[in-house]
């Protein structure tokens, strides 16, 4: 009898965000599908676990077969990524269309997802948006992708890498305006989380004289409905644009929350690479 692939989601910092039901999952999983090894391995360490485990990521995407295979023979595995919710801007999307084309059973286990985490404490509009993950790195894909979502008018969510940010909220204000409304959320449930609700135009300047330092998720406001000012427009609908203040500019507001309890006392937090959140 087939086993079955768990997409098991994982914290996207602090580790007192495990779900029981991921603990569990892991526990009674044949083997884990890991991002990083090294990665998973400290997660597992923290729950007293030894599993066998292989590496799926961008670049070992041909692993995806022996993993199948092995599924078919009856074994579970639990596919992860580094943090928060795997196949969401991830590699596991393949694995999980070549498991559903195979006649694998997909469950969900799920948990923290940092697009929605950022979206939920952003102050910006909510009841419509867009994730749009980490933009294309080659110039000419990125000036097409970011032409193309200068209509949008739902909040547009980004990640990046605190390498690459200078240059993204570059390319923003080029493509959106210095006045679009913007918040970064910074090293999301960690001990150096930071929350801040500002201009495109204020960010740049910001990070010119200060270095980008962890994870980001970038939510931006969206492209103003035609004649909107605020309340309702025309048509009676409520409008969502941000609140201005007395100069036209979006509210600014920027705070360091830290995370609460024993996880910061005792420093319980999952260290990733560069692939960031989820």
């Amino acid at each position: 009898m087939p086993g079955i692939l768990y997409i098991v989601a994982t914290p996207i910092g602090n580790l007192d965000d495990m779900p029981p039901r991921v603990a569990a999952t892991f526990g009674a999983a044949d083997f884990v599908a890991a991002e990083d090894t090294r990665v998973t391995l400290k997660l597992l360490n923290h729950l007293g676990l030894k599993k066998p485990m292989m590496s799926y990521y961008e670049h070992a995407l041909h692993h995806g077969a022996a993993i199948l295979d092995r599924i078919e023979a009856g074994e579970s595995c639990a596919l992860c990524s580094d943090a928060g919710m795997p196949c969401i801007s991830d590699p596991g999307e393949q694995i999980v269309k070549d498991a559903i084309a195979r006649g694998i059973t997909v469950t969900p286990v799920p948990g923290a997802s940092a697009c929605v985490t950022a979206l939920a404490v952003s102050g910006q509009d909510t009841a419509r948006f867009v994730f749009e993950g980490f933009l294309p790195v080659p110039k000419k894909e990125r000036r097409e992708r970011l032409e193309f979502l200068q209509g949008e008018t739902r909040t547009v969510i980004f990640y990046e890498a605190p390498h690459k940010l200078r240059g993204t909220l570059d390319d923003l204000c080029a493509a959106f305006g210095a006045e679009r409304s913007i918040t970064l959320c910074r090293e999301l449930t960690k001990l150096h989380e930071e929350i801040t609700k500002t201009t495109i135009g204020e960010a740049v300047r910001y990070y010119e004289q200060n270095d980008p330092r962890g994870e980001y998720v970038l939510v931006m406001a969206g492209t103003p409905a035609a004649g909107c000012g605020g309340g309702s427009d025309p048509a009676g609908r409520r409008c969502h644009c941000p609140p201005a203040d007395g100069a036209g500019h979006p509210a600014r507001r920027s705070r360091k929350t830290g995370c609460q309890g024993n996880a910061v006392q005792q420093g319980r937090y999952l260290q990733r690479t560069d692939r960031g959140q989820r």
